[in-house]
């Protein structure tokens, strides 16, 4: 037998609204202390992404010099890039990962800077040849609206890293 006491001790069932009140308040601070961390993470995680694709972009134009056994020079307008088969004066060249115009574009509304002209050769090192190709520099990805940076350094050899 139980005795009556536990009896309605075990019949009461749910939450009490202080309880629920106390709790929603401690949710409360604890994601009002964690938006800013939050979106500092999200800004910064974007940036890298886009460092990430620019080493792509350059990368991808390092495989097709390799590739056609030719000079491949990249440019770029801020927000889209262009690959040139033959020399940077060449007409733009199309194919997987292009448009139909021939333009790589950047996500997340990003912005590149820096070095034009980066150019690759046929066994994939940057070449100054023919003219106006760079055979190294810096590509500057940052956000739309300013703020933190993120370098991507062609070195010669045509390896980039991001700093």
């Amino acid at each position: 037998m139980v005795p009556e006491r536990l009896r309605v001790i075990g019949a009461a069932r749910g939450y009490t609204m202080a309880e629920l009140v106390v709790v929603l308040a401690v949710v409360g601070v604890v994601v009002a202390f964690g938006i800013p961390t939050l979106s500092t993470y999200l800004r910064a995680a974007a940036l890298r992404a886009g460092a990430e694709e620019a080493v792509s972009v350059l990368n991808g134009a390092r495989q097709l010099a390799i590739q056609t056994n030719s000079t491949v020079c990249v440019t770029n307008d801020g927000t889209q890039a262009q690959y040139h088969v033959g020399g940077c004066t060449a007409a733009i060249w199309t194919g997987v990962g292009t448009d139909a115009s021939g333009n790589i574009r950047m996500v997340n509304q990003l912005r590149i800077g820096g070095s034009n002209n980066l150019c690759f050769n046929h066994l994939g090192a940057g070449t100054p040849a023919p003219s106006p190709c760079v055979a190294n520099g810096t590509l500057t990805v940052t956000s739309r609206d300013g703020g933190p940076a993120l370098s991507v350094v062609m070195a010669t050899t045509g390896r980039l890293r991001i700093q």
